[in-house]
C-alpha cells in the first residue's frame, strides 16, 4: 500500500506550476521529486539538498523570477547556466521547463585509450541532430540526445549529480529527457553561459 502525503502533493503541484519536473504529482516522494527540488533550490540561491527546509518552502511560495542568461535570446531557446548547473527551456519567451543539470567536469579524461577535456563550451549554438531513444557511444549511453555543438548534446542520464561531472554534454534527469525532447526541435537555439558573467 502506498501512503501519500498531502503536504508533499502540494509541493509537487507548486514545482510543476513553476515549470520544474517532479515526476507524477501524486504525493509520493521519489528521486524525481528530489531532483526537481534541487532545481528550485538552485534557482533561488539555496544549497541543493532536496530537503524541505523553511527557505525551500518560502521559495515554493514566493519564487525568484527566472532571469534570462541571454537578454536578447530567441523566443524559443534553451539556456544552460554553467554556474548554477541549471537549464531553462523557453517557448514563446516564457520558461516551459526548468531543470537541474550536470555539465562538463572541467578536467582531462581518458576512456579506452582516448583522451579529451571534459568541458561544456560557452557560446550560442543550434540543435543539428536528435535521436529519439537510447544511443550508445564510446563515452557511454545517452537517452534522447539533442546535439548542439560537435558531439556535445543535451541528454537524459541515470547519473546527474549536483556537480559538473560529464565529459562535456549537458546531462538531464532521465525522466525530464522525454519532456525536453518534445520541447526542443531541430534548429532550436542553445545558449551556454555562466550566470555571473552573462549580460
Amino acid at each position: 500500500m502506498i501512503i501519500t502525503d498531502p503536504d508533499l502533493l502540494q509541493v509537487e503541484q507548486r514545482l510543476a506550476e513553476q515549470r520544474f519536473d517532479p515526476g507524477p504529482v501524486d504525493g509520493v516522494r521519489t528521486r524525481e521529486t528530489t531532483v526537481a527540488l534541487w532545481g528550485l533550490q538552485k534557482l533561488n540561491g539555496l544549497r541543493p539538498t532536496g530537503r524541505l527546509t523553511k527557505a525551500t518552502l518560502r521559495a515554493l511560495e514566493r519564487p525568484r523570477e527566472v532571469r534570462p542568461l541571454v537578454k536578447k535570446g530567441a523566443r524559443n531557446r534553451v539556456e544552460v547556466d554553467l554556474e548554477r548547473q541549471l537549464m531553462v527551456v523557453y517557448t514563446d519567451g516564457r520558461p516551459a521547463l526548468i531543470s537541474h543539470v550536470s555539465t562538463g567536469a572541467n578536467r582531462t579524461y581518458c576512456v579506452r585509450g582516448r583522451c579529451g577535456d571534459a568541458v561544456t563550451p560557452v557560446g550560442a549554438f543550434r540543435v543539428y541532430h536528435r535521436v529519439g531513444g537510447w544511443q550508445n557511444g564510446w563515452l557511454g549511453a545517452m537517452y534522447k540526445p539533442i546535439y548542439f555543438n560537435n558531439g556535445i548534446a543535451l541528454h537524459g542520464s541515470t547519473k546527474v549529480p549536483r556537480r559538473p561531472a560529464s565529459h562535456g554534454c549537458v546531462r538531464v534527469p532521465l525522466h525530464t529527457a522525454d519532456r525536453l525532447f518534445r520541447l526542443v526541435k531541430m534548429d532550436f537555439p542553445v545558449y551556454v553561459d555562466r550566470s555571473s558573467t552573462s549580460g
